[in-house]
């Protein structure tokens, strides 16, 4: 995942990631699962969900410095989610 998110406004980091033509779908969310920034194929009522998923999947590693990325696999792409000092980041890319 892009650590350039963690470090500017969510809104201007999606739109820098949309001009990918392979991703679809951007979204940034709080530990809350508030939506602080999405466009393209993930909107507002998939934050709580992203959020979700992200927290669960790091309390599958013991090794806090062990941050895991959750990747849901489909024919039609890929929606990978990274969790990083309070803020879950969601990038959906289309299969090439």
């Amino acid at each position: 995942m892009d650590r350039e998110c963690f470090r500017m406004p969510s809104g201007r980091w999606a739109a820098s990631r949309m001009k990918n033509p392979s991703i679809v779908g951007v979204l940034c969310t709080d530990s809350q699962g508030l939506n602080l920034g999405c466009r393209g194929t993930l909107s507002d009522e998939h934050a709580g969900v992203i959020s979700v998923l992200a927290q669960q999947a790091a309390k599958l590693t013991s090794d806090p410095t062990d941050i895991p990325v959750v990747c849901l696999e489909s024919d039609n792409g890929n929606v990978m989610i990274q969790k990083h000092d309070g803020i879950t980041v969601a990038v959906h890319k289309m299969a090439s």
